[in-house]
């Protein structure tokens, strides 16, 4: 119980949940089953006192009172709805933009424990899931945006299925206990009993089906999430190296082990299920045997209220009322189910975000040399020395993320949307025409002039609407936009003819070229660096972390 409720707090907190809202929504919550409830004992009572015939005049305030609460039980829920997916479409925005902040500066951009060191020679086949699991920097791309957006989704569903419908039971179910004490004790006790059994073992049984369920589904529809992403995202290369049949097959595997877990944890939720029908039988037979006693044998079981007879039998209307309101007070209770699902889901969740914002272990940052003096540095090396790496290092990002220095992946992502809003990512206030220039400045003109609405031309599916080279010289592009004092690229000419990507670099390396300014220092790690570059600063990294800097070389030195 303690952990169940510091994992209340914690998604209360990461959620930033306003308690004035939360208030609000369970308030309209209550309006809408309290009106309900309200409605089914006096529709019950109007029943039993009509059949007695009395003036019309008598019934009037109550016939009235039945449908202003039958009018305000559907106005109320709509309200209730609105009011909650508001708290909760608040909350989740606020937690993304939380998690993404705070996965800019976690430890899963360390160096990962195994594969690859430098992110060049990082291949679409993952490790074990295991390793996965347990280690955030293991991570693969489908596994990650799967834990960042279903993740936070799952915590959404907390305030919508499980906060909010738990407030509203217990105080539905309190006041259903008091209406029916008001007529018998021992229907109100009987009442309480069944309300207590539909609402904690029903729940239980949810829990330790969504349980199951999560252990068992949630990881193989994650890898199904990567599996997937890692067809879509190299479906060539795995063509070309003949394992596009077995990624596929991989990924249908995964999702027919997540359908076959989920068909096993049902059991336990149908009989969940089954839990709150038998409550309400039991409830109302209990109801109806006690009130065949009291209306039928004057029977001096203490009663109170709703009494027009001697102490010791009740009205009609009373007799009415104490079977009828039991099958209203139980709508409150028939959700707590599904709340449970829901928290228990939340709950994984949130141990995954946790797991994944703050690792397993502090970080380590590796022991790298310190960005060398130079205006145009030019990094080289074998793939998998760990070029990339000490390019992370020197941006920051193992540590503190350092001030007017920028390091762009060669990975970057390109959004489904126009040219300009690709390039903005990197400065909001990107003109039209300052986006035109750097395109055309990177050689990407031609295809530029090709496009039916220049840069405000959407790019359908993001990267996969363009070549590999043309989304270098996008991303490049976007990278010369930058405010960033310090530019750190990564194979930005991967991808290009080989001419004219020799010939990118020499001006990306030249002071006096004028594709960047002079005052700006280019840093560019490449596996091809032409013989004739202007760099006045070469770093070679060697396999095993050797790292040699040759200063102010000249121009002819390769």
């Amino acid at each position: 119980m303690r952990a169940v409720l510091a994992d209340f707090r914690r998604i209360r907190e990461l959620l930033e949940l306003s308690r004035g809202r939360m208030a609000l929504s369970v308030g309209w919550g209550v309006l809408a089953l309290g009106s309900g409830l309200g409605l089914a004992a006096l529709a019950a009572w109007l029943i039993a006192r009509a059949w007695q015939m009395p003036p019309v005049l008598d019934l009037s305030i109550a016939v009235v009172t039945v449908r202003a609460l039958g009018i305000s039980r559907g106005l109320c829920r709509y309200l209730e709805r609105l009011a909650t997916h508001d708290v909760a479409l608040r909350s989740m925005s606020t937690a993304r933009t939380t998690t993404y902040r705070t996965l800019a500066g976690a430890d899963i951009w360390r160096l990962r424990r195994s594969g690859p060191a430098d992110g060049d020679a990082a291949g679409p086949a993952g490790t074990e899931d295991e390793a996965r699991q347990g280690d955030p920097t293991n991570l693969r791309r489908g596994e990650l945006l799967g834990r960042v957006m279903s993740d936070i989704d799952d915590l959404g569903a907390v305030v919508v299925r499980a906060f909010v419908p738990i407030a509203v039971a217990l105080i539905l179910s309190l006041l259903a206990v008091g209406l029916l004490a008001s007529i018998s004790v021992l229907a109100a006790v009987i009442l309480a009993v069944a309300l207590a059994v539909s609402g904690i073992i029903a729940p239980w049984l949810s829990a330790r089906a969504a349980r199951e369920a999560e252990l068992a589904v949630r990881t193989d529809r994650t890898e199904f999430t990567a599996e997937a992403l890692t067809v879509l995202d190299h479906a060539p290369e795995l063509r070309v190296a003949g394992r596009l049949s077995e990624a596929v097959g991989a990924a249908a595997a995964a999702g027919q082990r997540a359908v076959a877990a989920e068909d096993r944890a049902a059991a336990r939720s149908a009989w969940a299920a089954a839990v709150l029908p038998l409550s309400i039988g039991a409830s109302v037979l209990g109801a109806l045997l006690i009130g065949i006693v009291l209306y039928g044998s004057g029977s001096p079981i203490p009663t109170a209220g709703f009494q027009t007879v001697p102490p010791g039998g009740i009205t009609p209307m009373a007799f009415t009322v104490l079977v009828l309101v039991p099958l209203s007070a139980f709508e409150a209770v028939a959700v707590l189910p599904a709340a449970a699902q829901a928290l228990t889901t939340g709950r994984a969740a949130l141990r995954r975000l946790d797991r994944l914002e703050h690792g397993e272990s502090e970080p380590s940052a590796p022991n790298l040399p310190v960005l060398p003096a130079g205006r145009r540095i030019a990094v080289v090396g074998p793939s998998g020395a760990g070029k990339t790496t000490l390019l992370m290092s020197w941006a920051g990002l193992f540590e503190t993320p350092r001030p007017g220095v920028t390091f762009f992946a060669e990975d970057a992502h390109l959004f489904g949307t126009t040219v300009l809003e690709n390039l903005r990512v990197a400065r909001g206030d990107i003109t039209p025409g300052e986006a035109e220039s750097a395109l055309r400045a990177v050689g990407a003109g031609d295809w530029l002039d090709s496009l039916p609405d220049g840069v405000e031309t959407d790019l359908v599916g993001g990267a996969a609407a363009v070549s590999g080279g043309q989304r270098r010289r996008i991303l490049l592009a976007r990278a010369l936009l930058a405010p960033a004092r310090v530019l750190l690229l990564d194979e930005p000419t991967e991808h290009l003819e080989a001419e004219a990507g020799a010939e990118l670099l020499r001006r990306l390396l030249d002071e006096s070229s004028g594709l960047v300014e002079p005052d700006r220092t280019v840093v560019v790690v490449t596996h091809q660096l032409p013989p004739d570059t202007k760099a006045d600063t070469i770093v070679r990294v060697e396999p095993g972390g050797t790292v040699a800097i040759d200063r102010f070389i000249p121009t002819t030195t390769t």
